[in-house]
């Protein structure tokens, strides 16, 4: 890796009043790799982007981006930015290939150049045939496709994108999904954040899970999960509370862990198959049973005691 971190934060912090969103939190974003942060509604991750973004000020600590302060050189740092934010900013009433058109000007491109880049980022995005319609007819995940290919429109050196597929069908995600990772396999540097732990294990080289405006957890997704879960997870769901009640005393003997929640009883453990058994052989029977692999999901749960979804 790089010795210069395109984003360098030491100790942010971000208040609200008495609120204080971001809690000194400390990021090292290198070039060419796709970093995310993971976490909740209200974890602070908006707040850090607006600050990496230029657009918000910090209220402590130290932030480095692209080697320049966005105190004092946030001009100059937006110029090479490329940033989707967590809601699509399209002017509805022009077409799809004028939205990018306008918004290449705002970085003193020429005309040729713009209508060059809009016509290889409509490819890109594959709204090429779209191209001549207006924004208002376009579907939610063509309109976040867009928003995309808007972004690049600067060829900027890191790209930052706020919940990218955040109110998406999941048909629509995996598309945007696969533009992204097209992009970073082309040597961008992404820096996302995400309440999607499966978005975050398909697109983020590394990460930090954020909880409360400060990070509970950093690293790769893989070695998240082999560091604070087990390989299996067995989701066992009953009947009602009581049949749950009564098989809690069998499902301690099993598994290295278990979590109670409202809707099912997961058990941690290096073997599910092997466990499966000895979770149904006597007492009261669950009204189904899943043996799944651990996820960030399960990390996060396990550092918090809470889903990402609360």
């Amino acid at each position: 890796m790089s010795e210069t971190p395109l984003i360098d934060a030491r100790g942010l912090v971000k208040r609200f009043g008495d609120f204080t969103a971001v809690d000194h939190l400390d990021v090292q974003v290198q070039p060419g790799e796709a970093f995310g942060f993971l976490g909740p509604n209200g974890a602070g991750k908006t707040s850090t982007m607006r600050m990496i973004a230029c657009v918000s000020q910090r209220d402590g600590g130290a932030l480095s981006v692209l080697g320049m302060d966005p105190a004092t050189e946030g001009s100059a740092i937006r110029a090479r930015l490329g940033v989707v934010p967590q809601d699509d900013t399209l002017d509805l009433e022009l077409t799809v290939r004028d939205n990018v058109l306008i918004y290449g000007r705002y970085f003193g491109l020429s005309r040729a150049e713009t209508r060059r880049r809009a016509d290889e980022l409509l490819e890109f995005v594959q709204l090429t045939d779209r191209r001549d319609d207006r924004v208002d007819a376009l579907s939610g995940g063509m309109r976040r496709r867009l928003t995309i290919a808007r972004s690049l429109v600067n060829q900027p050196e890191l790209v930052l994108l706020d919940e990218p597929t955040t109110g998406l069908d999941p048909q629509a995600r995996h598309l945007v999904w696969e533009r992204l990772y097209r992009l970073k396999r082309s040597g961008a540097t992404l820096v996302l954040t995400t309440h999607y732990m499966d978005e975050a294990e398909q697109l983020c080289d590394r990460l930090v899970i954020m909880d409360g405006g400060r990070i509970v957890a950093e690293g790769s997704p893989r070695a998240l999960i082999d560091r604070h879960s087990t390989r299996d997870v067995v989701e066992l769901r009953f009947a009602d509370e009581h049949a749950q009640h009564a098989a809690l005393a069998r499902l301690e003997q099993v598994g290295e862990r278990r979590e109670v929640l409202p809707d099912r009883v997961l058990v941690y453990t290096a073997d599910g198959d092997a466990d499966v058994e000895r979770l149904t052989s006597d007492g009261p029977h669950p009204e189904s049973l899943l043996v799944r692999r651990s996820t960030l999901e399960d990390v996060f749960l396990t550092l918090t005691g809470r889903s990402l979804e609360e």
